[in-house]
């Protein structure tokens, strides 16, 4: 069973992602709605609650896990892995790192991602050459979650953000939050169509696919659990999976 959690319902974008890859897989999400938004949180209460839920994860049946929340896998991915040795446990750096192509990354994030500093690191590792810009949007998350997704204010505020990496002439413009591909028609008429946008939902589910390759998928249902009311949930699920989910509230902290 995969495991997969958010400081709220933004990670629906990347439950979105592995139904498609690993569509027979059952999975167990979580969304930490009464603590939300990690983005503004520092790391070590990112850390502390990124453990709490991978423990109660672990203790409902997950034997995979999922960092869905960049913020969590901006702070706190090392941390999570070291103390969780023998899970295997996926962040959303990774894999989408691998699939960067051209010289100049743009990055953008919630505040909180864009402070950690782990995007532009993990990117340097990979190519040391690499020009990376990056800005925190913090518009982006509650536009989205009131369902503006096309609206003009929407388009207005994605072209004042925007505009310095359609400047510079990116290459490649990196979605590091999970609200942010429910906004990526937008977005990518912002910045021009010659930038490669790249979604890290659908980077982690392909590589999710590969390392579950020539594994027997558990016999199970898959359940949404969040820690308080998500606002919105209906308008974010219809966005992120074409139907309605059934929320099963419960802090278990």
């Amino acid at each position: 069973m995969i495991g997969v959690f958010d400081s709220g319902v933004g990670g629906l974008s990347v439950v979105k992602e592995i139904f498609k890859e690993l569509p027979q897989y059952p999975l167990i999400y979580f969304g930490d709605t009464a603590r939300l938004p990690y983005g503004t949180k520092g790391a070590d209460f990112v850390k502390r609650y990124s453990a709490k839920i991978i423990d109660w994860l672990l203790k409902r049946g997950a034997e995979i896990i999922v960092i869905a929340c960049h913020t969590s896998s901006s702070w706190a991915a090392d941390f999570l892995k070291n103390k969780f040795k023998g899970v295997p446990i996926f962040e959303m750096l990774g894999p989408a790192i691998k699939e960067v192509s051209g010289k100049k990354i743009g990055i953008i994030g919630t505040p909180g991602t864009i402070k950690s500093g782990s995007w532009e690191k993990k990117l340097l590792e990979f190519n040391p050459k690499l020009k990376i810009y990056s800005r925190a949007c913090p518009l982006f998350v509650p536009l989205v979650e009131e369902g503006w997704i096309n609206k003009k204010i929407t388009r207005e505020v994605a072209g004042e953000y925007l505009k310095e990496f359609k400047n510079r002439g990116v290459d490649n413009l990196i979605l590091a939050c999970t609200h942010y591909p429910m906004l990526e028609r937008v977005i990518r008429r912002a910045v021009g169509s010659g930038v490669r946008v790249i979604n890290p939902a659908e980077s982690v589910a392909r590589e999710l696919k590969f390392f579950l390759a020539d594994k027997e998928p558990l016999i199970g249902k898959t359940q949404f659990f969040f820690s308080d009311q998500p606002y919105n949930l209906d308008k974010i699920s219809h966005l992120c999976l074409n139907q309605k989910i059934r929320p099963i509230i419960k802090d278990p902290f």
